[in-house]
């Protein structure tokens, strides 16, 4: 499953604080409410429901990772569209795009768990409180790292283990991991030292997770190199194995995807046109001299110019706001032809 099959209506309550056995209970069923609207499978609204900060994580990741994807997108013809059939039609099938959109929803979700025990969210976690270090007896663990271990665990049961014959949920499974592990790899620790006159007698440390923005630009990279594959069945235990397809592919000569590469199968559409998967490039705004002839897909582009009014020369102020000055200018917009 991807974080893109849950639904969100834009109402679901963002904190929880009880106050009150009646406050608490009306809590309980708001929390539980948001769980059903999530639209999750019954093992994933169960845990959802177990823990009050779940709901919250689950929305926060989902944001997260379509804003991110939009992000990443912006410039290209497939620009991340997610309304309403578009994202169905696009996980019906095993394009790179829905490559990239389960290792983003996973990437987020680890991200967003990580950072929720860190917080003080959730009732299941806390901190990260299981360094792995070199010369452990001489640091000392503080700070509030944030806890990968057990939003590893959290997203490997929620997203499901991994499915035996059908390629198309392996493929699926393999994404979700490539996220996370994209996750993982980003972890670095920050110390800072206590002691007199600057002296590092103490050392306190912490995990922290690389900022979202760089796990969804190292995740473009990958949708960029992601390799199609086909199936082939392991004889010895009778388990399917991903593998590359029969036909060799221009640039990649044959190339068995490894743990971290993104993977495929199915040739993604042009994108030009409105279709079941997005609503074309029509009326696209696009960059002269950078992306119009790609994303106007040969149609061609129109150019209309108009007047702007920005903040200028700004200078900040004692004690404490900005002053701007207003400058009109001329611009030129470019969009796609029909």
């Amino acid at each position: 499953p991807s974080l893109f099959l849950c639904r969100l209506t834009g109402n679901e309550p963002l904190t929880i604080l009880p106050l009150t056995s009646e406050m608490e209970e009306a809590a309980v069923k708001a929390h539980y409410k948001v769980c059903d609207r999530l639209k999750l499978e019954k093992k994933q609204r169960r845990m959802c429901r177990r823990d009050p900060g779940v709901a919250e994580t689950l929305m926060e990741a989902i944001s997260m990772s379509a804003l991110e994807c939009q992000y990443q997108f912006r410039f290209e013809r497939w620009n991340c569209t997610l309304e309403g059939r578009y994202r169905a039609s696009l996980l019906k099938r095993g394009f790179k795009e829905t490559a990239f959109l389960y290792a983003i929803s996973s990437a987020g979700l680890t991200h967003a768990m990580a950072k929720a025990c860190s917080a003080g969210r959730m009732e299941r976690c806390t901190c990260d409180e299981a360094p792995d270090l070199e010369n452990r007896e001489a640091w000392q663990w503080g700070g509030c790292g944030d806890n990968l271990k057990y939003s590893n665990k959290f997203v490997k049961e929620f997203l499901g283990r991994k499915p035996n014959k059908d390629l198309r949920a392996r493929v699926d499974f393999h994404n979700n991991l490539v996220g996370m592990k994209v996750i993982k790899a980003g972890v670095e620790t920050t110390c800072k030292c206590h002691g007199v006159s600057g002296s590092c007698t103490v050392r306190t440390c912490w995990r922290q997770l690389s900022p979202f923005h760089e796990i969804g630009k190292q995740l473009k990279q990958k949708y960029e190199t992601a390799l199609k594959v086909g199936s082939t069945t392991n004889e010895a235990t009778g388990e399917g194995d991903i593998s590359p397809p029969k036909k060799s592919i221009p640039g990649h000569s044959d190339q068995i995807p490894r743990t971290t590469d993104l993977v495929y199968i199915d040739d993604s559409p042009s994108f030009c046109m409105m279709s079941r998967y997005s609503p074309g490039t029509s009326g696209r705004k696009c960059y002269k001299d950078k992306n119009c002839d790609s994303i106007c897909c040969g149609r061609g582009h129109n150019t209309q110019s108009r007047v702007v009014t920005r903040p200028c020369q700004c200078q900040v102020r004692w004690c404490c706001y900005v002053e701007c000055k207003q400058c009109t200018q001329r611009e030129e917009v470019y969009t796609c032809k029909d």
